[in-house]
């Protein structure tokens, strides 16, 4: 199990040239079952990064849906079309049945487009004309977003924000990383020929190993404390949801995985409870970023299960 954890690892740093300590995150995200967005620059791989999670496993659907400013709602979805032999409506299935869904560029189109991927990453499934129909597992969506003060962007509704599971930051590359990146081009050389080191039911296996992962009490209790208190400050006007304190345990029990242990020590609370929470939360002021709040009070929570 961990070598296939370590192979995922590998062949995501063949394309994407980054800290050790930003695969953990997304790779996390990805064992735990969870939903990220990348945000950050034009330019900057997020679409590379998306790419090269959907090309790490075998006999996996992927999609790519192109957001723009004229996509419909059933674009995404599916759509019911009538048959003139049957003389009944047959459902199309649109491009979010797959397993593993690139939405690029969500925020560049209308909140009712965006709105359109609520059910399904919420519940796994699309209901279209009063019919449900199941998502086949695993499915994971990789949303890239530019920030939201460019031009021709449209903000995720909060509803929408709090069922990705993380909000990572990619961020430009240190000068090492960059001369990687100019002078071996990894999106055109490497990841088209990437072999994937999994297939689909050994991926399903390790989500489930990450269930079985062991978080004491204590430190639930922790996560307990932090949210009542991420949402009772004068400074904001909303506070995190019990869906984010779900999904930091669940986060918290991959990356104790990925890092070798079937327990969860504190380390991993601090380490992700920043890309889970910040993208929760709604600040009075909107150009105050709540990192450091968040990470403060995490370790007020801590400390006091030390106490």
């Amino acid at each position: 199990m961990q070598n296939q954890i370590k192979q995922l690892a590998l062949s995501i740093s063949m394309v994407y040239k980054g800290e050790e300590a930003f695969v953990e995150k997304l790779l996390s995200c990805y064992l735990a079952g969870g939903h990220l967005l990348l945000q950050d620059n034009p330019g900057t791989g997020k679409t590379t990064l998306a790419r090269s999670l959907a090309a790490l496993v075998k006999d996996c659907r992927f999609s790519r849906i192109q957001f723009t400013p004229d996509l419909l709602p059933f674009d995404i979805t599916g759509v019911e079309i009538w048959d003139e032999f049957t003389r009944t409506f047959e459902f199309r299935p649109g491009p979010v049945f797959t397993n593993i869904l690139l939405a690029d560029e969500i925020n560049r189109s209308t909140p009712k487009v965006q709105s359109a991927l609520l059910e399904a990453m919420g519940e796994a499934q699309v209901t279209v004309a009063g019919v449900s129909h199941l998502l086949e597992p695993p499915f994971f969506v990789v949303a890239t977003q530019n920030p939201i003060e460019m031009e021709g962007t449209y903000p995720l509704p909060a509803a929408q924000l709090d069922r990705f599971m993380m909000m990572l930051l990619p961020g430009y590359p240190k000068a090492q990383d960059e001369f990687d990146i100019l002078k071996g081009d990894p999106a055109r050389t490497i990841l088209p020929g990437l072999q994937a080191p999994l297939n689909r039911e050994q991926l399903l296996n390790l989500q489930q190993h990450v269930q079985d992962v062991f978080c004491d009490d204590s430190l639930i209790w922790t996560v307990t404390k932090a949210c009542q208190k991420l949402r009772n400050l004068d400074q904001l006007r909303l506070g995190v949801s019990p869906r984010g304190g779900l999904m930091l345990l669940r986060a918290a029990r991959a990356l104790a995985l990925i890092r070798g242990r079937d327990y969860v020590e504190d380390q991993e609370l601090l380490d992700l409870v920043v890309p889970v929470f910040r993208h929760r939360m709604v600040m009075k002021n909107s150009q105050q970023d709540p990192s450091q709040l968040i990470l403060q009070i995490m370790e007020e929570a801590l400390s006091e299960k030390k106490s």
